[in-house]
Parts: C-alpha cells; sequence; structure tokens
C-alpha cells in the first residue's frame, strides 16, 4: 500500500514532516474517496440495470427451465429495456474496475450488493411500488453500512497471491457453469436460490480476477475466469429472474458475491482496513449486506 507506507514515512516533529504527512492524509483519503464514489456510481448503474433486465426477462417467451439458458437470454435482448440495462452494466462494470484499483474486494461487494437499495428506490420512484417503513430503514440501514466502510477502508492491497489462486479462479468459474445446469433441475423456491447463488458466485469470479489482471496477458488465466465467470453470472441471472422466486434467487446472489471475495481479498490479496477500525469495516460490511438481503424482493420490481 504505496500511500499507507508513505504516510507512515512522512511522520515527524519538524514543520516540514507535519506538512508532509499532512499532504499525504489528503492524498490518502482522496484515493479511497475516488473508490468509493466508483463502487457506488457502479450500485447505481447495476440496480437500475436490474430494474429494467427483470421486465424484460419476465417478458420473454418462457425457456426450456434449464439454469444455463442461452436462448432465454437472445429473447430477452430483444427487448429494449434489456439492452438498455446491459448499457448500465458497461458503465458499471468500468466503474466497479476503477473501484478495485482503489479500494479492498470487501468494500466493493458490500457497495455492489446495496445496488438492491438502489434499485428499491428506483422501482419506487419510476415505478410506483411501494415501499413499507422496514423497507426504507434497510435503505437507511444499508447507506449506514456503507459509510461505516468508508471510514474504515484502507487502500486496495497489493499482493497478488499464490500462483494457483489463478487456476483455481478459471476452475470456479467453469463450476459456476456446471452448478447452473445442475440448478436448472431443482424445483421452486430452491432452483431460483441456486440459480442465484451460482450467479453471485460467477459475479465474485470478476471482482477477483480484476485484480489479477495487470494488462492484456492471454496467458494468465486470471482473463479467462473474467469472461466465463461474468458470461455465466449472466446467463444464470436471467433465469433466476424469468422463474421463480426471485426474491430467492436475489438472496443468493449477494451471498455469492460478497462473502466468497471478501475472504480471498484479506486472506490473498492484501486488503486491510485503516489502523485500528478493523472493527468498524467488520460491522460495516455485515451491516450493509443484512440491509441488502433484507430488499431481496427488490430483485424483481
Amino acid at each position: 500500500m504505496a500511500l499507507a507506507d508513505s504516510l507512515e514515512r512522512g511522520g515527524g516533529g519538524t514543520e516540514s514532516g507535519r506538512r508532509h504527512a499532512l499532504v499525504t492524509t489528503l492524498a490518502y483519503s482522496l484515493f479511497v474517496l475516488i473508490g468509493m464514489v466508483c463502487a457506488l456510481g457502479a450500485a447505481v448503474c447495476f440496480g437500475t440495470a436490474s430494474v429494467l433486465q427483470a421486465v424484460a426477462a419476465r417478458a420473454a417467451e418462457p425457456g426450456t427451465g434449464s439454469g444455463v439458458d442461452a436462448a432465454l437470454l437472445l429473447r430477452a435482448v430483444r427487448q429494449w429495456r434489456y439492452v438498455a440495462g446491459l448499457g448500465l452494466d458497461a458503465m458499471g462494470f468500468v466503474l466497479q474496475i476503477v473501484a478495485l484499483r482503489h479500494i479492498p474486494i470487501y468494500v466493493v461487494g458490500a457497495a455492489l450488493a446495496a445496488s438492491l437499495a438502489v434499485t428499491a428506490v428506483v422501482a419506487a420512484r419510476l415505478m410506483r411500488v411501494r415501499l413499507s417503513r422496514a423497507e426504507w430503514g434497510a435503505v437507511a440501514v444499508v447507506c449506514g453500512g456503507l459509510v461505516m466502510l468508508g471510514l474504515s477502508s484502507g487502500e486496495e492491497g497489493t499482493e497478488t497471491g499464490p500462483p494457483a489462486l489463478r487456476a483455481a479462479l478459471l476452475g470456479v468459474a467453469a463450476l459456476v457453469l456446471v452448478a447452473g445446469a445442475a440448478a436448472g433441475r431443482l424445483p421452486g423456491r430452491a432452483r431460483a436460490l441456486a440459480l442465484g447463488l451460482a450467479a453471485g458466485t460467477g459475479f465474485g469470479v470478476v471482482e477477483v480476477a480484476v485484480r489479477l489482471i495487470d494488462g492484456p496477458d492471454l496467458g494468465n488465466p486470471a482473463v479467462y475466469a473474467l469472461l466465463l465467470g461474468g458470461g455465466a453470472a449472466f446467463l444464470l441471472l436471467t433465469s433466476a429472474l424469468q422463474r421463480g422466486s426471485v426474491t430467492a434467487a436475489t438472496a443468493g446472489m449477494v451471498l455469492g458475491e460478497t462473502l466468497g471475495p471478501a475472504a480471498v481479498g484479506v486472506a490473498w490479496l492484501g486488503d486491510s482496513t485503516r489502523e485500528g477500525l478493523t472493527w468498524l469495516a467488520v460491522l460495516g460490511f455485515a451491516v450493509a449486506v443484512a440491509g441488502s438481503l433484507a430488499l431481496a424482493r427488490f430483485g424483481e420490481p
């Protein structure tokens, strides 16, 4: 963490030392702020896109019922709402990449889960969906959790993890497809939950892969893990939104895209918090994810 190291060296009793420490602290805070703004921007894009995509997926003709139903995705793409949602997803992905280059995965993951709060507000304002007091409270809880994460977050870690991590990530991306195909055979609510969890895991693969890619390197398994994981996640999420309990699917997705990537970031990629604020980061992460789960029904506006 270059800025943090500079901050530690910048202290001193001289006036120049104090001035250097102040400038470094401001630079450090600005660096983290850029990451938080981009993460929240991505949440706005993804949250709004989910409103459009859920409506389009439900309007598409039913497919085979398989979890990996590429034909369903092709039918949904014919609708302008789904295409507009894809455009917002693309913008969100760019912002997500920038955020992952500035702040830890656990912060970005929690912010992306909080896109459900955005979906809830968009649905309430534009589609006249009524939010109960408890749901407005959940939106406030999510915002409070993100504030705690913003205050406690350090920079993104600089470690690259063990060499086997990239290959393992590609293996997980492949397993997401296999799990999706198996989930398509499950009944009702179990099907939706399994598809959502698999889709969330695919999105989590993307989060970790971004941190393991330093440039265009076709020999890096993380590149293929990003493409496979992201593609599989879109397929499975579209299937989950089209049939079954969307609340269960969205809850599974939130868990899949937050817990695993956060653990990988802390364990192998050097993600950390500001000194002495680990407790606040853990609390903020738990609060943001819990609030998102309370808003799971807004995976379908």
